[in-house]
């Protein structure tokens, strides 16, 4: 009888794209490959601890950049559809990210196996955030130009505190990542997978029973969340730009948490501690997955990433309230 090593534990890392393009840079194409090759020296550790690692990356700013440079042009080029802009920056966000990480690998000694996966991620064309779009999105047009934009394909404008109108469009909750049996697939053979950016693009089924693309931003740390259920992840860490999870943020009664149980974090959602626009989408994706997997969350910063990966920083949302055991056994 032939005995083969069992598979490493899967760790599931989710980070914003002001990551790489922060609101700090000029957004070249230079800077971002120089933000891609940091990501990497704080990725590969997780890698050194002995897991295989999937990386859900965030799209928002380069996303905006594209419908910009699409207004710019729109003279000579038809804008293009939301979904084809979220399709465009998982490739090439992926490419870079991918290039990152296979030189620190091969530099650290590891299989430098990278690939990046274009994710479709159905949602369900009756989610009420269809009825109500809300998520701003791409560069502010005069009000002349909304309502021609408008008339002509369709879009739903709002004005932007006195800034000018912006499109907005739905976010809805994922359902399915249709493509999970490629990406378990590519984790037999890969170190890293990179999958999900930007949340996937979003895809419905129609009557036909045909799948197709639509207009809407799928908040990726709940994107992140469904693929660590999936795929029974052991580690799922959301990258924040705080080392911590605090009640009462910005108050003189701030408290940061170490811990917390499920049902605090439930309690503390119904209590409006977590905004929608900042730690809310984080803390329901940790509900997610702990409330699926029984499983724990890790949520802090890139600063203090390797604290808490070794129980000395973060919030660790699920499991005991002990030492988070970030060692892969």
């Amino acid at each position: 009888m032939t005995w083969s090593e069992p598979p490493k534990p899967l760790a599931v890392v989710a980070f914003g794209g002001n990551a790489l393009l922060p609101a700090e840079d000029h957004g070249t194409q230079e800077e971002q490959v120089a933000r891609a090759r940091q990501a990497a020296r704080w990725l590969v550790p997780i890698v050194e601890q002995g897991y295989r690692l999937v990386i859900v990356h965030g799209n928002g700013p380069q996303v905006g950049n594209i419908l910009i440079q699409a207004e710019e042009a729109s003279t000579k080029i038809p804008p293009q559809t939301l979904d084809l802009a979220v399709a465009q920056t998982e490739g090439s966000i992926g490419f870079i990210l991918q290039q990152a990480l296979r030189n620190r690998l091969e530099f650290a000694g590891l299989p430098p196996s990278v690939a990046t996966l274009l994710t479709e991620v159905a949602v369900d064309p009756r989610d009420p955030a269809f009825s109500d779009p809300a998520k701003p999105i791409g560069p502010f047009f005069t009000q002349y130009r909304a309502e021609a934009l408008t008339r002509d394909f369709g879009w739903t404008m709002r004005e932007d505190s006195g800034r000018g109108w912006r499109k907005v469009v739905a976010s809805p909750a994922p359902v399915e990542v249709l493509n999970i049996e490629a990406i378990e697939a590519l984790l037999k053979v890969c170190t890293v997978v990179i999958a999900g950016g930007g949340g996937g693009v979003p895809v419905v089924r129609g009557r036909d029973r045909q799948w197709r693309g639509v207009e809407a931003v799928i908040d990726k740390d709940l994107t992140s969340a469904l693929l660590a259920s999936r795929l029974e992840a052991k580690l799922f860490v959301i990258i924040t730009p705080v080392a911590k999870v605090s009640i009462d943020f910005g108050r003189p009664s701030q408290k940061d948490l170490d811990y917390l149980s499920l049902e605090d974090a439930r309690k503390y959602m119904r209590e409006g501690q977590f905004p929608r626009g900042s730690m809310g989408p984080k803390i329901t994706a940790s509900i997610n997955f702990v409330a699926e997997t029984g499983g724990e969350v890790l949520i802090t910063n890139i600063d203090e990433l390797q604290e808490a990966l070794n129980g000395e920083s973060g919030t660790r949302i699920g499991g005991e309230p002990s030492r988070f055991a970030a060692s892969a056994s």
